[in-house]
């Protein structure tokens, strides 16, 4: 059976457990895309937006109660409840399927049931992977147009795949098969299976973002992740911007940081004038997700196997991201955004215009909170990004030259740090954190732990994550060196230390350096720092007391640090590696050492 045959034979059994009206397989064409469009108008799903401002733009406004993720009812189900670890929701695959199937029966009757096949990563690419998801939502096929390759391409590459492996070629994964439904909107019946060994989601419940666009999170991290692990490569949540020097040679760095830590800005970043006047140029790849995998020459290869931004409105401005809002005046889908009077989208951080309507459509007032809802949303195309890199969609991805990790920490991480290794590397990865703002529920200044920024994304247990990244480090390996940065240090009196934005490319172009060979750093047991003097500071007016308090290591504190990340890694059990419990050991014991000979290193 070819998987076309395969694929129809599924669409089947899902028509017959849900009972649509109809079914219609999208080609991705334009047409279809403005009918959809249409229908949606007319059923005021959607809200044309301000069309001389911004031409074919749209304002989706999903229901109050279906706003985010649905991390409490997020599902990874494995025969093994161990695969699934600690840091996963499991659920037993039997038991999985019959809650969610009984959820699905009839869920879909009067509507039309959409067969979406797409493709995260470059068509041609080899590192890319393909996937069929079905829905009820017209609002799901829109956006899965602009967030992958989808449509009639995708399917040929499908079928073109069983032809190739039933030929004798390379042996290729099958397509990851997803099945949606926006159901009642139920919060108490929102759930999202994933079931890895089978390399299928079921999500119903939730019209709104990664609960119901499959390809994002739920295929290009949770079951590409186990993927990934299976087939030797990785799939992580991580940007990819490139670095262009006056030289005019272009090194790739990928950035995993969890979430308010500006990812997104960095992933567009428009260096200082400085910077610019010398030729510096930033080339934008991806702001969320990179696949990375060892290629020939043992350098680690990068794609990013989304084509689209779904990306927070608020705080987005020309002072905070000028690319990202200069690629929102046309062909952009908002979701739960506030309106002008003249019809415009709005949210806080915008400095202009005032909204007439909240995110509910109702008649803003500002006791009823934001106008905008915090985690309102914009889907739009990566090519109208400005910073756009033209070798985006090279199929062979790109080289990275280096692995950044990053957390909000006030006080005790110094600005940037290089593990001394792959292994030591790792552990910097897993123990990295953030500390809860008042944007989060809960009490403010709590360390959260979320290794590599995974945690509500790696659909496999954390262990066997981490023995995954260590197993990476062979002969001939020639791996990108690691580096923790924290942007967030404060001084006693409460502020900033360092100004962040377009002056992070004074770190990026440290951390390109050591990547390249470059001496000009200071060995310590966390890690090798830079100097003051080993930083680009030029136009940079900042008290060398400041910069002197960015590079500071208090090892007393650092001890104590460690001591807590063994708690972390002690949680996860016997899978956890030996090798990374020993460079534990090794930088605790060193820190140890340090701490009673000198109060802190760091300084110049």
């Amino acid at each position: 059976m070819s998987k076309l045959e395969s694929l129809k034979r599924w669409v089947d059994d899902v028509a017959r457990l849900t009972q649509p009206e109809r079914v219609q397989w999208c080609d991705g064409s334009e047409a279809e895309n403005d009918a959809l469009i249409d229908l949606m108008l007319q059923r005021d799903d959607l809200i044309e937006l301000n069309p001389r401002t911004h031409p074919n733009c749209y304002l989706h406004r999903s229901n109050p109660s279906d706003v985010a993720r649905v991390e409490h009812l997020t599902f990874i189900c494995t025969q093994n409840r161990d695969d699934a670890g600690p840091n996963n929701h499991w659920m037993d695959p039997a038991q999985a399927h019959a809650r969610i199937d009984a959820l699905f029966a009839g869920c879909m009757q009067g509507r039309t049931l959409y067969v979406i096949p797409y493709c995260m990563g470059p068509i041609d690419s080899p590192l890319s992977r393909c996937g069929v998801q079905i829905t009820d939502s017209p609002y799901v096929v829109t956006n899965m147009r602009i967030m992958t390759r989808m449509g009639a391409a995708a399917l040929a590459r499908i079928e073109r795949e069983h032809v190739d492996s039933a030929a004798g070629g390379a042996p290729v994964a099958d397509f990851v098969k997803g099945l949606h439904s926006t159901g009642e909107l139920d919060p108490h019946k929102r759930f999202i299976m994933h079931f890895p060994e089978e390399l299928s989601i079921k999500s119903i419940g939730s019209g709104y973002g990664g609960n119901a666009l499959l390809g994002k999170k739920c295929h290009a991290l949770r079951i590409a992740s186990w993927q990934a692990r299976s087939e030797g490569w990785l799939a992580e949540h991580m940007l990819i911007v490139g670095i262009q020097n006056p030289k005019g040679e272009t090194h790739y760095i990928a950035a995993a940081f969890p979430s308010a830590c500006g990812k997104t800005n960095l992933a567009m970043l428009i260096p200082p004038a400085s910077y610019r006047e010398s030729g510096w140029k930033v080339w934008t790849v991806g702001d969320d997700i990179c696949w990375m995998t060892p290629g020939a020459d043992g350098r680690l290869w990068a794609i990013n196997p989304e084509a689209g931004f779904f990306g927070v409105a608020p705080g987005t401005s020309a002072k905070t991201n000028p690319n990202a809002l200069a690629m929102l005046n046309h062909d952009t889908i908002f979701t739960n955004v506030a309106v002008t009077a003249d019809g415009d989208p709005w949210w806080e951080g915008l400095p202009d215009g005032v909204p007439v309507k909240d995110w509910q459509g109702r008649d803003y007032v500002p006791a009823n909170g934001p106008a905008a809802h915090p985690n309102s949303r914009f889907t739009v195309s990566a090519k109208q990004c400005p910073s756009w890199s033209p070798h985006a969609e090279d199929a062979q991805g790109v080289p990275i030259s280096a692995i950044v990790f990053g957390g909000r920490r006030e006080h005790l991480v110094p600005l940037v740090f290089e593990a001394r290794d792959w292994t030591q590397g790792v552990l910097v990865g897993a123990a990295m954190g953030s500390e809860t703002t008042a944007a989060a529920t809960g009490a403010v200044g709590v360390l959260r732990r979320d290794s590599m920024a995974m945690k509500p994304f790696c659909g496999y247990n954390f262990a066997d994550y981490f023995a995954h990244w260590l197993s990476l480090d062979k002969p001939g390996a020639r791996l990108p060196k690691i580096f923790h940065v924290n942007w967030f240090r404060k001084g006693d009196d409460g502020r900033f230390l360092w100004p962040g934005f377009g002056d992070n490319m004074r770190v990026l172009e440290w951390i390109l350096g050591r990547s390249n060979g470059s001496e000009g750093a200071e060995e310590t047991p966390i890690g090798n720092l830079p100097r003051v003097q080993d930083l680009n500071l030029d136009g940079l007016e900042l008290p060398r007391s400041k910069l002197e308090a960015l590079l500071h290591v208090d090892l007393e504190s650092w001890a104590a640090e460690y001591e807590s990340i063994g708690e972390y890694l002690a949680s996860f059990g016997a899978r956890m590696p030996q090798k990374l419990l020993d460079e534990h050991r090794r930088v605790a014991s060193l820190l140890a050492e340090d701490a009673v000979e000198s109060d802190a290193v760091g300084t110049p």
